[in-house]
């Protein structure tokens, strides 16, 4: 491609790889190291401190979007198996794992069947059985319910087959069978609890607020987006667990806060989601009070690019998938903010090992990532696209085309390495006459369930935005129905959709659909490449890292991660050792 001369394309210097470097390090020296004051709810040496810089909101896991609100209903509820770090199915509250041999498993992949583990009780002392399961299937397939959760129940049939068994039986050859009432889509609900609170009144369940779960620990208070007080629920079904006598998990303050609550104050056991510049990290680790804990897996930090106009209100709702944005829709553009991003200096001096850089968006496991990895920075090959799309530049330096500025709304959480990185790439964007708005929104707010709430990543009032997509699972299947047009998030849906971008592709529909139903793992990994693919050449979203999860813990806390559930998910081993 031929690119144009900076005077000519944009009437100001290009930001070369130099001078974004230069911004990235002055952006990064006005990093500050805020205290955290902390009220902390019990000093008793058997007493679990967790602190959530994004407090829990909300504790029906069922509603829960964002992880931290996911992490807060595993305390309580439990799945029927969990996913360990190697990405092997583990029980839980069954009594087995279903396999082809032990004959719960068909080999067809059009049923499996699940045993319940006996003698588990809910914390109220009923007992947990296959009704639970039953209700708990009916409850989140149901639209009205409106649960995150309706993709994994909506096309299965569950079958009651005795007290402590059901039978799943899927409507077409179905090779990831392990995903309803598995790992963090899988908590089981009582039915004596949340019957009266299905489809339109499910919003209205106190149950919501103060969960009656199987888990290792029972509520003892919860102020949404402030504070969970736990304590040991002694008749939890593994003998001898948990370990601690109560759990509390504080919501508020800041990333870099919450690390050194930990590491430096010791004034907290465990910090959840502490990715921040890797220097200071280092710096506070130092102090030997604590450490950082990173755990590979597939979550990706991506801009993701919305499709639709959401400038433009109709009865009620702006970015509606059949409405094109005025600016976006353009495929030029899209590819063009694609080659505005120096990914290798991002990482390198804002992310460091928190951070990997990546041109994919389906990074993990290694057999469905795609060969394609070229990330490309080219400020003049943007602007020459740019050009050529018609996007002329104006007097005041900003692009225009039929009358409409090329200028962009981006958005994102408050978090101190978020703005840094929002900085770095506005300033890309100017270089080549993009003008560039940035929102900060505060993290309880952004990854909110409340209908009213007009800032929320899924109602995507904005053109740009970014966040951390995590992928729960060693399979892709849900990370990539993130794009299937059925999953378009609106108002008809409560925004529960979990297809943000609004991006609607037949091709990527139709493979996607092939995907889920083939039986051959070798072929059903490529289409998942394929996929992936469809959606970087599109530039339906930005990639920029892969980020490892990065946790703060105590040195003598004894912990069990997986990249591929909740950080919380074996909550009943953690313990305290040796330092």
């Amino acid at each position: 491609m031929t690119t144009n001369p900076p005077a000519r394309s944009t009437g100001k210097a290009l930001l070369t790889r130099r001078a974004l470097l230069s911004s990235v390090a002055a952006i990064t020296a006005a990093t500050t190291l805020p205290g955290y004051h902390s009220a902390l709810a019990s000093t008793a040496p058997n007493h679990l401190k967790l602190l959530f810089w994004q407090g829990v909101t909300l504790l029906n896991p069922h509603f829960a979007i964002a992880p931290k609100d996911q992490e807060g209903c595993r305390l309580f509820y439990e799945p029927l198996a969990g996913w360990n770090s190697d990405g092997q199915l583990v029980p839980i509250l069954a009594a087995e794992i279903p396999t082809i041999e032990n004959g719960l498993l068909a080999a067809d992949g059009t049923s499996v069947t699940w045993k319940v583990k006996p003698g588990v009780t809910w914390h109220d002392g009923q007992p947990l059985t296959a009704d639970d399961l039953f209700f708990t299937w009916e409850y989140a397939r149901n639209p009205a319910t409106a649960a995150v959760t309706i993709g994994s129940y909506r096309d299965i049939t569950v079958t009651k087959v005795d007290d402590l068994t059901i039978r799943i039986d899927f409507p077409v050859p179905t090779p990831y069978w392990a995903n309803a009432f598995v790992g963090s889509l899988g908590m089981i609900l009582p039915r004596h609890v949340f019957a009266a609170y299905v489809g339109e009144r499910s919003r209205e369940a106190p149950a919501n607020l103060m969960p009656v779960g199987t888990g290792p620990y029972r509520i003892r208070e919860f102020r949404p987006g402030d504070l969970i007080l736990a304590e040991r629920y002694e008749n939890y079904h593994v003998p001898g667990k948990p370990h601690f006598a109560s759990v509390e998990i504080k919501g508020g303050g800041d990333t870099v806060s919450a690390v050194r609550a930990v590491l430096q104050t010791g004034e907290y056991h465990f910090a959840l989601n502490t990715a921040i510049e890797d220097n200071i990290l280092k710096r506070l680790e130092a102090g030997g009070r604590g450490k950082v804990v990173l755990t590979a897996g597939g979550d990706l930090e991506m801009i993701q690019l919305n499709m639709s106009d959401n400038r433009t209100e109709v009865d009620g709702e702006r970015s509606i998938a059949s409405r094109p944005h005025p600016i976006l829709s353009d495929p030029k553009v899209r590819e063009a903010l694609s080659l505005l991003i120096d990914r290798p200096t991002i990482q390198q001096h804002i992310y460091g090992r928190t951070g990997i850089a990546t041109a994919n968006f389906l990074n993990s496991p290694t057999r469905y990532v795609s060969p394609n990895k070229q990330m490309r920075y080219d400020p003049a090959a943007a602007a020459a696209l740019l050009d050529e799309a018609g996007w002329v530049l104006g007097r005041d330096g900003i692009r225009e085309k039929d009358g409409v500025r090329l200028s962009l709304l981006f958005q994102t959480t408050v978090q101190g390495l978020r703005q840094r990185v929002q900085a770095v790439i506005k300033k890309s964007f100017n270089s080549v006459g993009i003008e560039v708005e940035l929102k900060s929104v505060a993290p309880a707010v952004f990854f909110s369930s409340d209908e009213g709430n007009p800032d929320t990543n899924s109602k995507f009032y904005a053109d740009m935005q970014m966040y951390t997509t995590t992928m729960y699972q060693p399979d892709p299947e849900r990370l990539m129905n993130q794009f299937a047009s059925w999953e378009v998030a609106s108002k008809a849906n409560q925004w529960r959709g979990r297809n943000i971008t609004r991006w609607q592709n037949a091709e990527y529909d139709r493979l996607y659909t092939k995907a889920t139903r083939e039986i051959d793992p070798d072929a059903r990994a490529q289409m998942f490449v394929q996929l992936n693919d469809l959606v970087i050449q599109n530039h339906v979203i930005l990639p920029l890292v892969v980020r490892p999860a990065v946790a703060a813990m105590a040195s003598n806390l004894e912990i069990h991660r997986s990249a591929w559930d909740n950080a919380l998910w074996k909550i009943a081993d953690w313990r305290f050792g040796s330092a």
